[in-house]
């Protein structure tokens, strides 16, 4: 399994990017600062998606819209979760009052 490379800072890649524009291959890039290829070409089609120039066959969310879905996807599981809380809340409160009314 691949490592794992902390974030690289957004000065750095935005600098790979103007430079892969410029006429650089992201191959020679990534030899000479370290990082993947790959790396950078995501980063470029990214920078792309969110000026509203997406490349041929790379259409997708912008930056903005992908943090936005993280935090509701987020948003999701904490209310799914207090949901969950609270009708096993109800069930313990409707059975413990169920029993003493027999009584």
């Amino acid at each position: 399994m691949p490592q794992s490379h902390a974030p690289y800072a957004p000065e750095f890649r935005q600098q790979l990017i103007e430079l892969v524009r410029a006429g650089r291959s992201p191959e020679q890039l990534a030899e000479e600062f370290g990082c993947s290829a790959q790396s950078i070409r995501n980063w470029v089609a990214q920078e792309a998606i969110d000026e509203g120039k997406p490349l041929p066959g790379k259409a997708g969310l912008t930056t903005a819209e992908r943090e936005e879905l993280a935090r509701l996807r987020r948003e999701n599981r904490q209310l799914k979760m207090e949901r969950d809380i609270l009708a096993k809340a109800t069930a313990w409160f409707a059975g413990k009052n169920g029993g003493s009314s027999n009584s």
